[in-house]
């Protein structure tokens, strides 16, 4: 199972560590250093994408076996050199106005993100961009799930308050546009209108990319005469707490009876996962060049750690781990959370990565423990959801 789930981690990281120590070695940045910031890298990656692991597993258990091939394969090569590599390098050449010719010999040049003409400097010159066009996103995906239907409550009042909240139609844009507004004309002054320009083409998306899931996965179970399904499909193209609302068919948690998503809906899954990536990924490029000025380690970095949180994903898919831990979701979606307010607030503070990775792992471990404190309480219940994902 280790083998089969992370085969393909472990034969990048091989890979990774081969190119790194060559790019040390032809780079004079020596074979050692090279070697050290790569590790160094994967780790802050997979320590602050750990809580999108859960998410994307709560999304990728109702893909087919072909998407979710999809989603470690042609996804992973989006990951690493789509955001972790080409991206920067786009984001650079639009805020700086550089050619991408330019734009790539700049970024070969590295240099420090303080001083004023190097790739890093430009880099997070973007960074309000960035913050703003990640941090709502996350925000709608973590409103989605406070004000959402769940199975399972963890912090019982406040999220038994959202569900009441939530009745009220489009409650998460209009608190998601409340946060932005606030944001971009308090202490995010002096880059207002980027701010509400990325923070609504933030929003957008969201709404987009989630909404055309939604829509398909309907349709093609409305077409193929599964009425009973289509309102279950609806509420997965979410990948939120209505996913695990309505995450089995009868009694019991567990993917069991559960319709799969192939086709244009399972497609756009698949989308709503990459911006989801996209989203976790700002942060790491950005705290990277707090390590490392040279793009190309960061890229090696990052994508090693990339690949580990896809295997981590599917692991947990094919484990049943977030049957088997009913607070586990909960706990990503109120870390998610907290990267999203993070990430805003960082448009004029800077956080450093290790805070927002310890706080994201605080959630999570503090879910895991809940979830196993139940089990033993509640016995019974906890072998029927084991059961059920069996």
């Amino acid at each position: 199972m280790i083998l089969k789930t992370y085969g393909w981690s472990f034969a990048v990281t091989i890979v990774g560590l081969v190119l790194a120590a060559w790019y040390g070695l032809s780079a004079h940045l020596g074979i050692f250093q090279a070697l050290l910031l790569v590790v160094i890298l994967c780790v802050l990656e997979i320590s602050l994408s750990f809580d999108n692991a859960v998410v994307n597993a709560t999304v990728l258990e109702r893909m087919s076996d072909f998407w979710q091939r999809i989603f470690l394969s042609v996804g992973i090569i989006i990951a690493v050199f789509g955001m972790r590599l080409v991206f920067p390098i786009i984001l650079v050449s639009v805020t700086a106005g550089l050619g991408p010719v330019e734009t790539v010999q700049l970024a070969l040049e590295g240099g420090d993100p303080e001083e004023p003409g190097t790739y890093g400097y430009a880099l997070n010159e973007a960074h309000p961009t960035i913050a703003a066009f990640g941090g709502m996103f996350l925000l709608m995906l973590f409103l989605n799930f406070l004000f959402g239907e769940k199975e399972h409550h963890w912090l019982k009042p406040v999220e038994r308050l959202g569900e009441r909240i939530g009745k009220l139609e489009a409650v998460q844009v209009i608190v998601a546009g409340a946060v932005l507004l606030v944001a971009a004309e308090t202490f995010a002054t002096d880059h207002g209108r980027t701010v509400l320009a990325s923070g609504l083409a933030g929003i957008l998306t969201y709404l987009l990319v989630n909404g055309l899931g939604e829509l398909f996965n309907v349709e093609e179970h409305l077409e193929h005469g599964d009425e009973q399904h289509a309102d279950q499909a609806g509420a997965a193209a979410a990948g939120t707490g209505a996913v695990v609302a309505q995450r089995s068919g009868g009694s019991g948690g567990g993917p069991s009876g559960v319709a799969k998503a192939t086709g244009k809906a399972a497609f756009f899954l698949f989308l709503y996962l990459e911006v989801l990536d996209a989203s976790f990924s700002f942060d790491g490029v950005i705290g990277a060049f707090a390590i490392t000025s040279d793009p190309i380690i960061i890229a090696i970095g990052l994508g090693v750690g990339a690949m580990y949180i896809r295997s981590m994903t599917v692991h947990l898919v094919r484990e049943g781990t977030l049957a088997q831990y009913p607070y586990l979701e909960n706990g990503a979606l109120w870390a998610i959370g907290a990267l999203a307010v993070i990430l805003i607030i960082s448009i004029e503070v800077h956080i450093p990565e290790v805070v927002t990775g310890l706080i994201g792992l605080a959630f999570i471990v503090a879910a895991l423990i809940s979830s196993i404190v139940r089990n033993r309480r509640h016995p019974e219940e906890a072998r029927v959801e084991a059961h059920a994902t069996a």
